[in-house]
């Protein structure tokens, strides 16, 4: 079992934070997070990209050789692979097995899911110890009514391979435990401030717990509730980081 799959089968769920760039990656590790994913809507949203849109394969590529040798876990998020053609999804995931990452996150944008599975069952033939989390979106871009799809899908993606399932958008805590009474593989759940909290999630039963943008989305709105503040005459609510400090993470030894 590779370590970032012993992650989920620890005591406790791998409750896995997503960076976008060094410096929030670096100041996560900093916090003691074992393991770190990467956000594609960070990345896109950063560079004026649009996200799932296949814009932004080499970006991915670049982020993960700037983070892959930091002292901490390193799980891609890569959309569908940015490609159609499993072959070119495994290309893909053997670069970045080269930059330093431990595992990748594909999702099936509600595409045909054998399709999905071949590109699963192409990345495990290429990188065998590189930890799948395949995704689908029956409950993100769907409406998540009919659950013989979710469960249909997922069950092709283990039968590929997959070592892990992820289901954003699910929160209904009864649906969580149903789903979880039909998958063989560690289940990951997108947490939501309006979903279960972290222990709730736990006591289910979920083994993965991904923040996806939300920390990204929350740095923007931080920012902005500062300028409010400022603009206004207020002191700037929360804290942050001083300049020293995100100068040192930001330069330190990345292979410490």
């Amino acid at each position: 079992m590779t370590p970032l799959a012993a992650l989920h089968h620890a005591d406790a769920p791998l409750l896995l934070p997503n960076a976008w760039d060094h410096s929030s990656a670096a100041l996560l590790a900093a916090q003691g997070f074992a393991a770190i994913g990467t956000t594609s809507l960070g990345v896109a949203a950063a560079a004026g990209l649009p996200d799932g849109a296949a814009a932004t394969r080499d970006l991915t590529v670049r982020l993960a050789r700037q983070l892959g040798a930091g002292p901490y876990l390193l799980s891609v998020d890569a959309e569908d692979g940015f490609a159609q053609d499993p072959s070119e999804v495994a290309e893909l995931a053997s670069e970045l097995a080269a930059a330093g990452a431990v595992g990748i996150n594909l999702e099936d944008g509600l595409g045909p899911a054998d399709l999905h599975a071949a590109k699963i069952a192409a990345v495990k033939a290429a990188v065998p110890d590189l930890f799948v989390n395949a995704r689908t979106d029956t409950h993100w871009l769907g409406d998540g009514v009919d659950e013989r799809e979710t469960v249909r899908r997922l069950d092709a993606y283990q039968q590929a391979g997959a070592d892990g399932v992820f289901v954003p958008g699910l929160t209904d805590p009864a649906r969580v435990t149903a789903l979880l009474k039909t998958v063989d593989v560690p289940l990951n759940i997108l947490y939501s401030p309006a979903g279960p909290s972290v222990s709730h999630l736990a006591d289910l039963g979920v083994r993965r717990i991904s923040l996806g943008s939300y920390l990204y989305r929350r740095a923007l709105g931080a920012a902005l509730d500062a300028m409010a503040d400022i603009r206004s005459g207020r002191p700037p609510r929360g804290t942050a980081p001083t300049y020293d400090e995100v100068q040192a993470l930001s330069t330190q030894d990345r292979t410490s």
